[in-house]
């Protein structure tokens, strides 16, 4: 398969996905926990880019920066769970996506202690929003369960999408370009929420 193929069908499976709003991301029901992460861009687009760095990364990153992102919006949830206030929450989840972008982007490959202590603390945001914004009457044991299986099923497709990716002739400069296109997403983000 050419990179053009690629690049078609990785876009026409993403795009039902970036088209959501990002209001729907506050639904009720016993779905809300596993879509919560599909229905807003901000979230859909760091999760992906957590997967697509750590594989950009490679080697032990690829398990353990998406575990400490996952880990960590555990705790994120918590916290949110209670109603705790941490104060720029909307912009650190836009921010996140305007980083991780860079990163890959940048093809920034960090040690993966680091790589992984700044995806926690993305972890944390995303987790505070999902649980802050739970139903009231969802419980709150399968919300999280959802939210953090999605998350994890994301990171696994940015993963296994930039993997394949990187062993493509011009994969390269087409996942630094993806970053690139998720760094102004994430600018424009950013923007809608300061």
């Amino acid at each position: 398969m050419t990179i053009n193929k690629t690049l078609i069908n990785f876009i026409l499976m993403l795009t039902p996905l970036l088209m959501m709003n990002a209001a729907h991301a506050h639904s009720s029901g016993e779905a809300s926990g596993w879509m919560h992460p599909l229905s807003g861009m901000d979230h859909l687009l760091a999760m992906i880019s957590v997967g697509a760095w750590s594989s950009q990364i490679g080697g032990k990153a690829i398990w353990i920066v998406p575990s400490a992102f996952v880990c960590f919006m555990f705790t994120g949830g918590l916290i949110g769970f209670e109603h705790i206030e941490i104060p720029g929450t909307e912009v650190g989840v836009s921010l996140s996506v305007v980083l991780l972008g860079l990163a890959i982007s940048a093809k920034k490959i960090l040690p993966v202690y680091l790589a992984a202590a700044a995806t926690a603390i993305f972890g944390i945001f995303h987790g505070y929003a999902h649980g802050y914004e739970m139903p009231l009457m969802q419980n709150k044991a399968t919300y999280t369960l959802g939210f953090l299986a999605t998350t994890a099923m994301l990171h696994i497709v940015g993963a296994v999408g930039a993997h394949y990716l990187l062993k493509t002739a011009s994969g390269d400069k087409l996942l630094r370009a993806l970053g690139a296109i998720s760094t102004l997403c994430g600018l424009y983000l950013v923007y809608n929420v300061i």
